[in-house]
């Protein structure tokens, strides 16, 4: 069982990197997300792997923290869901919008995951629902703020209205959520601009 790998990348492709660890070269399968922010190649990393044994072939899957690691492997536990299916998500979905999807029953944000059909998003929430703390979710918290309170901080509620517009138009909360915080300058807008921002990240 290989933990993880440890050295110098070698090679950098959209779904796999090649880390040289002393002189050998580890084939390690990754999301576009972790291949998107691995250093450039010479550059040292360390990724937290899972081993994938079958007759015909022996894989290694990586992630940055064993946190995302813990998703994938809680994935994979799902009946129709292999280690390729469960890499597929956590492109579309990092770990911590995957588990307020799974939390909040959107499996239209997890079935856009390449390979992963409505039903196949529908089973993973079944299975994985009673298995995950709305208090691992940092997104779940932000989603608990817009109760509303008086401290709330003064972009919440800019934050919230947009979030509810998204889902009015048929946008999962996870993915809506998701757009409206990869917003820069949020605070300096009003309502409808945030909206405008989010839709424009949906596209």
């Amino acid at each position: 069982m290989i933990a993880y790998v440890k050295g110098t990348v070698e090679y950098i492709e959209e779904d796999n990197v090649v880390i040289d660890v002393g002189g050998i070269g580890y084939n390690v399968k990754v999301s576009a997300d972790t291949a998107a922010r691995m250093p450039g190649v010479g550059e040292q990393t360390k990724l937290y792997t899972y081993m994938n044994v079958r007759e015909d072939a022996v894989s290694l899957f990586g992630f940055f923290s064993r946190d995302d690691l813990a998703v994938f492997r809680q994935c994979i536990t799902v009946s129709g869901i292999g280690p390729k299916g469960a890499l597929a998500i956590l492109s579309t979905l990092n770990a911590d919008s995957l588990r307020f999807a799974i939390l909040s029953g959107d499996a239209k944000a997890i079935s856009k995951a390449p390979g992963i059909g409505i039903k196949t998003a529908e089973r993973l929430i079944l299975e994985l629902r009673g298995k995950i703390r709305a208090e691992d979710t940092l997104i779940a918290k932000e989603m608990a703020d817009y109760s509303g309170t008086s401290n709330a901080a003064a972009d919440t509620a800019q934050k919230r209205e947009a979030v509810e517009a998204l889902v009015s138009l048929g946008y999962g909360q996870a993915e809506a959520l998701k757009a409206v915080n990869a917003i820069e300058g949020i605070e300096e807008m009003d309502s409808g601009a945030v909206l405008k921002a989010a839709l424009k990240k949906m596209f």
